[in-house]
């Protein structure tokens, strides 16, 4: 009688059996670092372009909601942590923009700028581009990119030693002892230190679900140039790139037609109710791919799916919960990333100088300086210019192809 394989667990079976505390903590820490940072340039884009409280709370519910959505069911169909969220830099370009033109006008800009995401997502181009960058370089421009962040620890703890600091101190002893659960214990650490200090605002929360705002579009000339073009430009190279990098560097090989199509489907969706972008993480997908999120990287998408729940719901109630962070010190969340961030960003110090090729490291290094600098040129930002300049240089130092990122765990193909 023939030997029965094993069956694997499919479904929501499997996914019982791969969920952690650690997972749904990386989801959820992923997610606080996304509203405590990043949406704060929504906010004063929002007040520099004159919407009222409606239209902000709106776009606010529709980066989250749709960027919780894509992130959730992405991450639980590729079975790879896919962190979803909204484009950084593409707010950073509002501040400057969005008062020039009706909110119609922009409404219309975001949807032809996802229309022109889409496009150029299924055409799989950037995946290919990235999968012919070396491996080092890859892993450079992550340690790039997670470096300001994590040295902005130093100066939390300088400024509030008591919060800060003992939050650090609490992540290397938990680091010690527990290693799985070094972040969730800095966290409860860092608020009990916060409270007992007096240092939490009390202030009445008024709980309540955000009603959204459907805005009907209007779509001008001069709203597509001023705005989606260049909208298009910083979120495909200031997010989706780098978001892509961070999956590579972290041996995954992400399916980039599946999740910027994704990303840019779910754009054009909710941008009615004022997203102006919604695209892959970079900066917070480092928290969810790393160690930190599960020592198996097969079960590290669960802190995706976390992740996406965590959005939905403080985007149903993002009015009240905007309030709850506005009332915890800045040093503490700032120190709560800083260390989340520390895992990934000793893994991709050390696939930069992984292999026997020779200029490597240096083209590694010098990814690394351009990437940290923070320049963009032409409004584009460093990731982009760390990638071009790192794999210049190491094709003028190595005679050879380069030695593409291998295939990792939960692999899929590369461009769809």
């Amino acid at each position: 009688m023939p030997e029965e394989k094993a069956v694997q667990p499919r479904g929501l079976r499997r996914l019982g059996n791969d969920i952690s505390f650690s997972a749904i903590c990386a989801g959820f820490i992923a997610m606080a670092v996304s509203y405590a940072g990043p949406m704060l340039v929504i906010l004063q884009a929002a007040q520099r372009a004159g919407l009222s409280e409606a239209q902000s709370s709106s776009w606010v519910w529709a980066v989250s909601v749709g960027s919780g959505i894509t992130g959730l069911l992405l991450s639980l169909f590729t079975r790879q942590p896919i962190i979803v969220a909204w484009s950084v830099p593409g707010a950073a370009l509002l501040l400057t923009v969005l008062g020039d033109y009706s909110y119609s006008e922009a409404i219309g800009a975001y949807i032809v700028a996802g229309l022109l995401g889409l496009l150029l997502s299924l055409s799989g181009l950037l995946g290919w581009l990235l999968a012919r960058v070396p491996k080092p370089v890859l892993a450079a421009v992550l340690a790039g990119v997670l470096l300001p962040f994590v040295m902005e620890v130093v100066q939390a703890v300088l400024d509030s030693p008591l919060i800060a600091g003992g939050l650090v101190a609490a992540y290397f002893l938990a680091r010690r002892w527990s290693p799985g659960y070094a972040v969730p214990v800095a966290l409860c650490a860092g608020i009990a230190l916060a409270a007992g200090s007096g240092q939490i605002s009390n202030a009445p929360l008024s709980f309540m679900l955000t009603s959204p705002v459907f805005t009907v579009p209007a779509f001008s000339l001069s709203a597509i140039m001023g705005i989606s073009l260049p909208l298009l430009i910083v979120t495909m190279a200031g997010q989706n790139g780098p978001g892509l990098t961070m999956l590579r560097s972290s041996n995954y090989r992400p399916n980039d037609r599946l999740l910027l199509s994704g990303g840019s489907l779910a754009s054009v969706l909710f941008a009615p109710f004022g997203s102006h972008a919604i695209n892959l993480a970079a900066i917070t997908a480092g928290i969810c791919t790393s160690a930190q999120a599960h020592r198996d990287p097969a079960r590290r998408y669960v802190a995706g799916i976390s992740c996406g729940a965590f959005f939905i719901f403080f985007g149903l109630f993002s009015q009240t919960f905007l309030q709850l962070f506005a009332a915890v010190p800045a040093e503490l969340v700032i120190a709560v990333a800083g260390v989340a961030l520390l895992p990934a960003m000793q893994g991709s110090m050390q696939d930069m100088f992984d292999g026997p090729a020779s200029g490597a490291a240096e083209a590694a290094v010098c990814t690394l300086i351009i990437t940290a600098s923070g320049v963009a040129p032409l409004g584009i930002v460093s990731p982009f210019w760390g990638i071009a300049g790192g794999t210049l240089c190491y094709l003028a130092l190595h005679k050879r192809r380069p030695a593409y990122a291998a295939k990792g765990p939960n692999a899929a193909v590369a461009s769809g």
